[in-house]
């Protein structure tokens, strides 16, 4: 081969690029409104945003009527912007959620193109866009990928801040830093500045760098991140002064030294997640760990940088009493740029990735086929009144499987050739297997979020009625309703907000029948197995509709009339 088709095999072609993005683009962002919103999340932070835009408190987060200062309101505003500008629906929903995500992908390649080179910024890129936790996490309308969007965005500033060729670069992008730190902070709390800050810590002494701390802009930046962040506080707090204890307490130091929110997990909780989240890319990890550790000692190391980010949110995390699933999405991030300096490393100036590469080619596409067999090993298990909606999961799976196959065969063709095609190839394939697959739970969260039943009786329910939830939080049934529920006897996650504002409430199941004889526009909602209680009470109760998991009744004197 000669020497310029060399060098032109190792770069894509820039319409190429255009092209992909283009497509990649339209895949993730057309597919925000395929699925219905599920519990709890979904739904939660959906309904947030609509009583906010309703009422038009922008102060003080309310869900299904009362106080809920569980978490800072930067995505419930941008939500209830979405929902002012575009309407009140699932995609404008979930639009933060993928805005936010989308553009972290972006911000990857960029931040890689800089500190290292631009095929590096665009073979991290790939990766982390093909990352099944990353992908999947910028479907879900959820506070993780805000939050992990503003805490990589400061991540990656503080990279350009620190790799810059003059002070006056280093200073803006510090305080880019400074300002995304704010972001974080309004997204999720503490953890915004406080994940950052231990990162740095550890990084200083395990680098043995202490001349880093002269250019961290501390003064300018943290009057910079009181700006962007103490308004909404003092607010809030001038508003309900229940709220500082609350917040900082009981949300976040109780969060993570006990176990008060029942979400607890063995110290290996994160890894089994980590291992599937970064599937296609995890056999690169290790080399990419062990290459951080030999440039550690550096002036200043932006491999290291990366390797302690990842390191300090695992080991903080699987440390917490409290573990969720999303805790841990701000690592992928990280190891996609880590992953992209190896690949690119490893390409070399002949483009060429070697047998390694085509073995792990190989492998995830005999994993692709091995998944046919468990399917269908699956699908023998499953319950009577599930088969429906497994079979046409499964056609979706399938499609999936078909995709990561396809284009894992593809990347190997291509490797003998061209290493960087190769490596898109079989990034797309991933994607393209996590989307489909993503986009098809509907088959199965459409029971769960309850829109069927809701399509079927809402037209009929009068516009100012009483409506008790009783002994059940519905996380999406508020949403799709269109109007809040007071709650009875078990408040659930509210049992704050219902301590704070006792007149909202029915404390007792004996003080809901009371108030229900009495008011006779009244509807309610309940599981199923509440339903026969009352009929074994003889509660006076006409069924409006029901589905699996719910049932809605009105009171049989009411005037109006239900679809039925």
């Amino acid at each position: 081969m000669q020497f310029g088709q060399i060098r032109q095999s190792s770069v894509i072609n820039p319409a190429s690029i255009l092209i992909l993005v283009l497509v990649y683009a339209l895949l993730w962002f057309g597919t925000l409104n395929y699925r219905h919103l599920i519990p709890s999340d979904e739904g939660r932070y959906a309904e947030i945003a609509r009583e906010m835009l309703v009422t038009g408190d922008w102060v003080t987060p309310r869900y299904n009527g009362y106080k809920y200062f569980e978490k800072p309101p930067l995505q419930i505003w941008a939500t209830a912007t979405a929902f002012n500008l575009f309407g009140i629906g699932d995609w404008q929903a979930r639009l933060w959620t993928a805005l936010t995500g989308f553009l972290t992908i972006a911000f990857i390649g960029f931040t890689g193109a800089r500190i290292y080179s631009a095929r590096a910024g665009w073979l991290a890129a790939i990766a982390l866009a093909s990352s099944p936790m990353w992908v999947i996490g910028g479907h879900i309308n959820s506070l993780d990928m805000g939050l992990s969007a503003f805490l990589v965005a400061a991540l990656c500033s503080f990279l350009l801040a620190q790799t810059a060729h003059n002070s006056s670069d280093t200073r803006k992008w510090m305080w880019a830093c400074w300002a995304f730190m704010a972001l974080a902070t309004l997204s999720k709390g503490v953890i915004g500045v406080a994940i950052p800050g231990m990162v740095f810590i550890v990084y200083s002494i395990t680098a043995w760098d202490w001349k880093i701390w002269k250019r961290l802009h501390i003064i300018s930046g943290a009057i910079l991140f009181l700006a962007i962040t103490a308004p909404w506080f003092v607010l809030v707090a001038q508003r309900n002064p229940e709220f500082l204890e609350f917040f900082f307490i009981h949300e976040h130091l109780q969060r993570f030294t006990q176990t008060a929110h029942s979400r607890t997990g063995p110290i290996y909780y994160f890894i089994p997640l980590l291992l599937l989240g970064f599937l296609p890319w995890i056999t690169q990890t290790p080399g990419a760990l062990a290459q951080a550790w030999r440039e550690r000692n550096r002036e200043f190391s932006s491999d290291w940088l990366l390797a302690c980010w990842f390191t300090v949110i695992m080991g903080f995390f699987s440390m917490s009493q409290s573990k969720l699933p999303g805790y841990i999405i701000p690592v992928f991030p990280a190891l996609a740029m880590l992953v992209g300096h190896r690949l690119d490393r490893n390409l070399g100036f002949s483009n060429s990735l070697g047998l390694p590469w085509k073995l792990q080619i190989l492998f995830f596409a005999i994993l692709g086929g091995v998944g046919f067999f468990f399917l269908d090993a699956v699908g023998k298990q499953a319950r009577p009144d599930e088969i429906e909606s497994y079979v046409q999961y499964t056609y979706w799976i399938i499609a999936a499987l078909i995709a990561l196959i396809s284009f894992s065969l593809l990347a190997n063709i291509q490797s003998k050739r061209n290493g960087l095609s190769s490596i898109t190839s079989f990034a797309s394939g991933f994607f393209l297997c996590a989307i489909i697959a993503g986009t098809g739970h509907e088959t199965l969260g459409r029971a769960v979020s309850g829109i069927d039943l809701i399509e079927k009786v809402k037209v009929g329910i009068p516009e100012r009625v009483n409506f008790y939830s009783v002994r059940i939080l519905d996380h999406t049934v508020p949403f799709y309703l269109g109007r809040t529920m007071i709650m009875v006897e078990s408040p659930d996650e509210l049992e704050f907000g219902v301590k704070q504002e006792p007149e909202l409430w029915l404390p007792t199941f004996d003080a809901f029948i009371e108030c229900w004889k009495e008011d006779q526009s009244a509807y309610a909602l309940m599981v199923p197995e509440q339903f026969i209680e009352l009929q074994k009470l003889n509660v006076p109760m006409q069924e409006v509709g029901r589905d699996s998991r719910r049932v809605i009744i009105k009171h049989p004197d009411s005037q109006s009339s239900s679809a039925q």
